[in-house]
């Protein structure tokens, strides 16, 4: 992690649990985790060890049962539903395994979806900020196609402008490679690398049960029994692929 940037993210003992089958299952069971600007992380996990719950949390889409989650000085706990949504829009950005991009939009019209509740820009300013975003991923070309008109790499580029557009402080990556072959995945993974690199105070989360892909984080932690502690990255790389 770095050693001067501002914290942007923090979890403090934060828990959560589930009613299945008529039992309790705890995927976090006291989780902490700082995240400061800048931050690559990878976070891994067995499958079923809670690693989409802790996603959830950290990017404000549940709530925890307990402990803090503290997002750029702001204790989310102590803020509304509407007040939380409006803030993850301004602070989040998420790119997901399966893209989540809407069929009947064009490319440009999916990746200004997030701004739509942003009441501080104005439609033109929407347009050039999913415009803009769309061509930092090579894309631009592009604006005015549907999903079906794009190949699986060129969906989740679009994905990824969709939360650059939104100008995050924090990536969260969700197997972002997942629905990808190799090559493509690793051509997205780049762009997105390149995208941080320039931009030094973007923190970067991913999540991901791929330990190569993993050990190309700057620090890494493996969620097991609802904790979360550090992996060396050498470990990492050297584990091949989980499940």
């Amino acid at each position: 992690m770095s050693e001067s940037g501002a914290e942007v993210l923090a979890l403090r003992e934060v828990g959560k649990s589930f009613a299945v089958g008529g039992h309790r299952v705890e995927p976090l069971k006291g989780a902490s985790l700082t995240v400061t600007e800048g931050d690559y992380v990878s976070i891994v996990g067995p499958s079923g060890s809670g690693k989409s719950t802790l996603l959830h949390v950290l990017g404000c889409l549940e709530r925890p049962d307990w402990g803090v989650v503290r997002i750029g000085g702001t204790e989310t706990g102590q803020l509304t539903d509407d007040d939380l949504s409006a803030f993850r829009g301004r602070v989040l950005g998420f790119v997901f395994q399966r893209f989540h991009l809407v069929d009947r939009m064009t490319a440009l019209r999916n990746v200004a979806m997030p701004l739509d509740y942003r009441d501080d820009l104005s439609p033109e300013e929407r347009r050039d900020r999913a415009y803009e975003a769309l061509e930092r991923v090579g894309l631009a070309a592009h604006a005015d196609h549907r999903p079906r008109q794009l190949s699986g790499g060129q969906q989740q580029r679009v994905a990824i402008a969709r939360a650059l557009a939104v100008r995050p402080r924090i990536l969260l990556l969700d197997e972002p490679t997942g629905n990808l072959d190799p090559d493509t995945g690793a051509s997205v993974m780049g762009i997105i690398e390149a995208l941080r690199n320039a931009d030094p105070s973007l923190a970067v989360i991913l999540v991901t049960h791929d330990m190569e892909l993993a050990a190309r984080a700057e620090s890494c932690y493996r969620l097991e029994h609802g904790v979360l502690t550090g992996v060396p990255l050498v470990q990492a790389g050297s584990a091949g692929g989980g499940a």
